[in-house]
């Protein structure tokens, strides 16, 4: 059987939103954006060499 009292002390609750929020913008993640941002930076400078 469950022992609520014992289930109810090892609890932890999740991250609120804004603490979710803060642990992912925390990290320098790239993604598709930087990816492409990127690309273009590199596409325009070898334009202008040529």
């Amino acid at each position: 059987m469950i022992d609520y009292e014992e289930e109810l002390k090892k609890f932890e609750p999740c991250l609120d939103v804004a603490d979710a929020e803060g642990a992912i913008y925390d990290h320098e993640l790239t993604d598709i954006l930087d990816i492409l941002q990127e690309m273009l930076r590199e596409a325009k400078s070898n334009r202008r060499v040529r």
